[in-house]
């Protein structure tokens, strides 16, 4: 377990599923999370049950989903995951999903994403973190941004929401630029 002051990150469990099943179906959280991205939802129980086969499954060495709770009360929040990490190369895309709306703005998702590069940074030693978003989540882009991302790049139009094109942002850090590098709190 992996803990901060409003969240902490934990193992994945099967009975996580039902908040992803409910997060996946629900119009908002898919929105923002994936810009509508059909593939992320709506999606069936039967969808769901067999991505949780998988994701209960995977190695460490290469990809992990965490639930995020909200220390306050231990609910379930979201989740974050880590997948493609090379260890030669030292690289690892990052995701985030706070699909509980009342937490959203609230730092929650900040702080999850802070505890999930801190533990790829100290725990694999890896040298730089990647994650992506579409250009109208200007939330993500600003919270990536406070937590020390740099936006390295656009693919132009390549997201298409509700009718009109937007670029997908392309986020990345390296291990000498985390805010928390040298402090011990990495």
């Amino acid at each position: 377990m992996i803990e901060g002051r409003l969240t902490r990150l934990r193992a994945l469990r099967s009975e996580d599923a039902a908040h992803h099943l409910r997060w996946r179906n629900d119009p908002q959280v898919v929105r923002w999370a994936a810009a509508g991205d059909p593939c992320f939802g709506p999606v069936t129980a039967e969808a769901i049950t067999l991505a949780f086969d998988t994701m209960l499954r995977l190695g460490p060495r290469e990809s992990a989903v965490f639930t995020v709770e909200d220390t306050a009360d231990g609910g379930v929040i979201g989740m974050v995951d880590y997948r493609d990490l090379d260890p030669y190369a030292g690289v690892a895309t990052l995701g985030i999903t706070i699909g509980e709306k009342e937490f959203w703005g609230r730092g929650h998702g900040s702080e999850a994403l802070r505890l999930l590069v801190g533990h790829l940074f100290g725990a694999f030693g890896l040298n730089r973190l990647e994650l992506d978003t579409w250009s109208g989540n200007e939330r993500a882009m600003r919270s990536f941004t406070k937590l020390g991302f740099r936006e390295e790049g656009r693919l132009r139009s390549a997201v298409l929401m509700e009718g009109r094109r937007y670029d997908r942002v392309l986020f990345g850090m390296l291990r000498e630029e985390w805010p928390q590098a040298g402090t011990g709190d990495d």
